[in-house]
């Protein structure tokens, strides 16, 4: 993951024109949010350190109880998950890295492509970490360290420019995304939904009242089968729902999926929550407030109870819930959304 592409040295943050910064974060000098990056900062609770970068479709998201704290000359790879996580200084963080809630790396880290760093996960400085959940294989090397210098043109001091607060003025949701049309097919969306301005619909769409479609969705209903969207369900930042010929996607009332999960021709009941970076594949069928854990994925044609816990990859039933499945802190909700201006 290379900074090759922005000054090292630049003064002023570079956001790019199809990320989304949505309330408040304070971003250092030099930093980059790269092409399709959501940054959602409620109540100023996104940090991001001077020439550090997120790069493309990955989803940051802080909030007053789980802020996010990143440090300096720290790089994300692509479609990475950070979640009220704190992370220190010159971190390597391969692509497709989900980082929950109270999870904190030290300075210097180095994590795997795809790594799961759980909810509360503390990580010592200089760890190396693989794996689903994540765990420490060894300490950084010298040869792991001049890679990471290499990455960063030899650029590795730490410098003591103030990080500024970015913001906006357009309240999240006061332009709603863009509907497109496939063969005689056009999504339809009920008049109390909420399509975030960088969300895209394509094709035979349904969606349902009070319904949130966040930053950077793509629904695409270009097949042979609808996509049929219930009420009240939210739909996170970069998650993508799509599905194979022939076939349909259902998700019923009440179902939340986090940020950057991929939802392909499956049937979610009502209530279920899929957390951050999940996969529910083409013909299963997860049961009534069911849990789907962050990383996991539902392989094609399984099926689940009511209330099931799944976690692997495939996914399996590690246990049952005795009560609906509680709303995740990385939620949304309608007061919350009209605190949150749009930067991009």
């Amino acid at each position: 993951m290379s900074l090759n592409r922005a000054c090292p040295d630049a003064p002023a943050p570079v956001i790019a024109d199809s990320a989304a910064v949505l309330g408040t974060a304070w971003i250092g000098a030099g930093a980059v949010l790269a092409q399709g990056t959501v940054v959602r900062s409620h109540q100023e609770a996104v940090s991001i350190g001077n020439h550090s970068a997120v790069l493309e479709n990955s989803s940051v998201i802080g909030t007053a109880d789980q802020p996010v704290a990143i440090g300096q000359r720290t790089v994300f790879g692509h479609r990475c998950q950070v979640i009220g996580a704190r992370v220190g200084n010159l971190c390597e963080v391969g692509n497709g890295t989900i980082l929950l809630p109270g999870a904190r790396l030290g300075d210097g880290c180095i994590l795997g492509e795809g790594t799961l760093i759980g909810s509360g996960t503390i990580v010592p400085d200089q760890a190396v970490v693989v794996g689903r959940p994540g765990h420490v294989i060894r300490t950084a090397s010298a040869a792991d360290r001049e890679r990471v210098a290499r990455l960063r043109d030899g650029a590795l001091e730490l410098t003591t420019h103030p990080r500024g607060p970015i913001t906006g003025q357009t309240a999240a949701g006061a332009t709603m995304g863009r509907l497109y049309a496939y063969r005689d097919k056009t999504p339809q969306i009920a008049a109390s939904a909420l399509l975030l301005d960088s969300a895209e619909l394509t094709g035979d769409v349904i969606v349902g009242a009070d319904t949130i479609i966040g930053a950077g969705v793509k629904i695409i209903g270009d097949s042979h089968g609808p996509v049929r969207i219930g009420a009240r369900v939210q739909i996170l930042e970069n998650t993508v729902l799509h599905l194979l010929p022939d076939n349909q996607l259902v998700v019923e009332d009440d179902v939340v999926i986090g940020p950057g999960a991929m939802i392909h021709g499956c049937h979610l009941a009502a209530g279920t929550v899929v957390e951050p970076a999940a996969i529910v594949c083409d013909y299963s069928r997860v049961g009534r407030q069911s849990l789907v854990r962050a990383g996991a994925c539902v392989k094609q044609r399984d099926r689940f109870p009511d209330r099931s816990v799944l976690d692997g990859f495939p996914a399996r039933q590690v246990g049952t819930l005795a009560d609906p499945p509680p709303r995740p802190s990385w939620a949304l909700s309608r007061p919350a959304l009209a605190t949150l201006v749009r930067v991009r």
